[in-house]
């Protein structure tokens, strides 16, 4: 079987695990190689020491990356729910140098309509960075939902609506794991990014779907090219 390059481009630490732990285990499991981008610190919002807080963070994404597989993270230092304070065009820069070095076949990142700010501009910037140009190698983007920014839009936000589901019976585990490591971003049941609410959800969508347990997606851009 031919490796495959994947990269899964989010906002924030946990994101990446939140979005699609389930699919960078499989995918490494596979053989794939799996490279992770992380935009923004996700520390600065909350107050503190955040510069002890963003070093953790980048210690909780090497570690959860290990559990899952992954073959890197790369970390960037945007602001915490507030990307909208910088130019798009610098986001973009950023994503096209991370691909530049690892080239996705796969792309895995936001939902368009999520709550969160700093979301809808990660996709904006992956869909610009990867757009599809001649000789471009992404032949597939994928959206993925985050717990508690997906689920919380309302009325005038574009609605998630899952057009793949992955079956992760078999690594959903791991998730749960790789989540355990972000011992600061844990919230207690019933918050929707507990351990209970990510199992929940995994079981939702596996219902959905005839499957045990399930990531689900929209499909973005799909290019089928000949043989």
């Amino acid at each position: 079987m031919t490796e495959r390059s994947i990269a899964v481009i989010v906002a924030h630490p946990d994101d990446e695990v939140l979005l699609a732990g389930g699919a960078i285990a499989l995918h490494a499991d596979a053989g794939d190689a799996v490279h992770i981008l992380i935009l923004a610190t996700g520390a600065a919002a909350r107050g503190g020491d955040q510069a002890r807080a963003v070093e953790r963070l980048g210690i909780d994404a090497r570690e959860a990356a290990k559990i899952l597989g992954a073959k890197s993270v790369t970390a960037r230092d945007f602001p915490d729910n507030r990307m909208d304070t910088v130019a798009l065009l610098e986001i973009v820069r950023a994503v096209e140098a991370f691909l530049a070095e690892s080239p996705a076949d796969v792309i895995y990142t936001h939902h368009a309509g999520d709550l969160n700010s700093d979301h809808r501009i990660v996709q904006q910037a992956v869909l610009t960075a990867a757009r599809p140009l001649p000789g471009a190698r992404t032949a597939e983007i994928l959206a993925g939902e985050t717990n508690s920014a997906t689920e919380w839009t309302g009325p005038g936000f574009q609605p998630f609506q899952p057009t793949d589901f992955l079956d992760i019976g078999n690594t959903l585990e791991r998730k749960v794991r790789a989540l355990a490591c972000y011992k600061g971003e844990i919230r207690d049941w019933p918050h929707p990014r507990s351990v209970e609410g990510v199992r929940a959800l995994a079981r939702w969508r596996g219902a959905q779907s005839g499957l045990g347990a399930a990531e689900a997606f929209m499909a973005v851009r799909r290019i089928r090219r000949r043989p």
